[in-house]
């Protein structure tokens, strides 16, 4: 329950903190003393969007504390699950600077606003005047049924596979249009790879190719060069392999003497051998330097071949083409596997629509169940809020498509009069009717929800007499299972409290501020004559006070 509420700082607020306890409590006060910016500051705690200009002071930031008690409501998990440190006393605070920036922290850990909602919807219903208008929310309709057949869990998990299904679907589609478009490229990309593929492309051939090129067109010329080298190095006196004979042969003579020589000596043999060798090699490639236009013609088409498929893929090296190659494969596997992929993401999407069934197929079950059950519960609180002959009659129309909630489609109907047609709400209630008819429902799902804290704001508006005293029966019905807050202009609701608080204006260093106090018993009683008969309290009034207290 709701223990406690501060705001700092806000519209006309500059500091208020209220405790706040269980059972029915009545908030009362005159027009424009501030009740609905108490709301106001109660929604920015439980994740409205923040107003920079509802700051009080510019100066200073906007400071709202809310605490509950949840001690008894099995939260931990949800705690948990958002990285949030459990108390069963949870504080919940917003922070709202004069730029609109703001910042909320459940028990001093900084948190989104998507999180505080999601936390605090399980904390406290606020019920505003407008929201009447839900009666007719299919949505909010379901929501009713569904509480009462208990889908809570359920739902959960269909709107998980329905999302599911949702994902499968679309990939479907996406396969469907990528197979649609690799279809339309199919026989090109065929010819492309089988291009690629019989040209036989070898990694590092392109070097080869042009070394051998180079080579083979200077044959004549390197041939000549080395024949030049052999005559220079082979010449019987004059020749170098001659005088490097000479040169040996005379450090050979010195190289006993000492070791300096010595080592010159053996450098120069490894020398001489080198050199030797390198002569044999250059008459090996010699032998075998032949012009031959037939190898050069091959080397000269493969390059051409080559050049040209880099040209046409716009590919700068062999590896290049080779990655291209296994591109156009892929698109070609894509197309030949298309039946395949597309089957077996078909296979999945009616695995999942046979869990939606099954669901879907058991939430039915239950709704079907509880309309009769809720029809008999509101007839029942609405006789008592003085509406006798309101009949309903809702009709579970089971739809071909999975929604979002199910395969049923919800038909409220209600007939205001014994013999008249049923018509849809909207068009039967008028204002004061759909507040009792929300009032009834509420109570209603009181007995079935798990929510700690209620506030109503004047949903007595419009009903006045022997209804307003209805209207405080079912409030304090529903205060047996849960913490009822009320705000109320109608003396015979506020009587009926088990707690009375009064919302009021001081001035105070030159400006006006609201604020809120609980009343004791005489103050209650001076409360309830002036919502009797206004600001001149009379006799009459104080003993109609007394009466309606008593």
């Amino acid at each position: 329950m709701l223990t406690s509420l501060s705001i700092k700082n806000y519209a006309l607020i500059e500091d208020l903190k209220v405790d706040l306890m269980g059972q029915l409590s009545i908030i009362t006060g005159e027009t424009g003393a501030g009740k609905s910016i108490l709301l106001g500051g109660l929604a920015l705690v439980l994740g409205k969007r923040a107003d920079a200009t509802l700051v009080y002071d510019k100066a200073k930031k906007c400071i709202i504390e809310a605490e509950f008690d949840i001690n008894a409501y099995n939260l931990i998990n949800f705690f948990e699950d958002n990285d949030l440190d459990y108390d069963p006393i949870v504080i919940i605070r917003r922070e709202i600077l004069a730029n609109g920036k703001s910042r909320a922290f459940v028990n001093d850990t900084p948190t989104t606003l998507s999180v505080l909602n999601q936390l605090t919807e399980q904390l406290i219903d606020v019920h505003s005047q407008h929201e009447t208008l839900q009666l007719s929310d299919p949505v909010y309709q379901f929501h009713i049924i569904d509480s009462l057949a208990d889908n809570g869990r359920i739902l959960i998990d269909y709107k998980q596979e329905f999302k599911q299904l949702k994902l499968l679907i679309n990939e479907l589609n996406d396969i469907v249009e990528a197979q649609r478009n690799a279809q339309k490229e199919y026989d090109y990309n065929v010819f492309l790879w089988n291009e690629l593929e019989q040209a036989d492309l070898k990694i590092n051939e392109q070097e080869e190719l042009e070394r051998d090129l180079e080579k083979l067109s200077h044959v004549e010329e390197i041939k000549m060069q080395i024949g030049e080298i052999l005559d220079v190095s082979e010449m019987e006196q004059m020749g170098v392999l001659s005088q490097l004979s000479q040169i040996d042969h005379s450090i050979s003579k010195i190289s006993g003497f000492d070791d300096f020589y010595a080592n010159l000596s053996d450098r120069f043999k490894s020398v001489w051998i080198e050199f030797k060798d390198i002569i044999d090699e250059l008459h090996l490639e010699s032998d075998k330097l032949v012009y031959d236009p037939v190898e050069l013609s091959k080397v000269e088409e493969r390059l051409k071949l080559i050049y040209d498929l880099q040209k046409k893929h716009a590919a700068g090296t062999v590896v290049e083409l080779l990655e291209i190659k296994d591109s156009y494969k892929a698109k070609i596997v894509e197309v030949d596997n298309a039946e395949e992929k597309t089957s077996q993401k078909q296979i999945e999407i009616a695995k999942s629509e046979n869990a939606l069934d099954k669901l879907a197929a058991d939430m039915h079950k239950r709704r079907q169940k509880a309309v009769p059950q809720f029809i008999k519960q509101i007839e029942s609180v609405l006789s008592l809020l003085e509406m006798r002959n309101t009949r309903f009659k809702i009709g579970l129309i089971k739809s071909e498509h999975f929604l979002n909630n199910g395969k049923d489609q919800l038909e409220f109907l209600m007939s205001s009069d014994k013999g008249k047609n049923f018509e849809p709400l909207k068009r039967m209630a008028s204002g004061g009717e759909m507040s009792r008819m929300m009032l009834g429902i509420k109570s209603i799902l009181s007995k079935y929800s798990n929510l700690p804290a209620i506030i109503f704001d004047e949903i007595d508006t419009g009903v006045s007499g022997e209804v307003s005293n209805k209207i405080a029966k079912v409030m304090l019905q529903m205060s047996q299972n849960m913490q009822v807050i009320t705000i109320t202009h109608l003396p015979q609701v506020a009587a009926k409290g088990h707690q009375h608080y009064k919302v009021y204006k001081e001035e105070a260093k030159g400006s006006i501020s609201s604020n809120i106090k609980l009343l004791n018993e005489e103050e209650r009683l001076v409360e309830l004559a002036e919502m009797l008969g206004g600001n001149t309290i009379t006799a009459s009034a104080m003993a109609h006070a007394k009466q309606l207290l008593s």
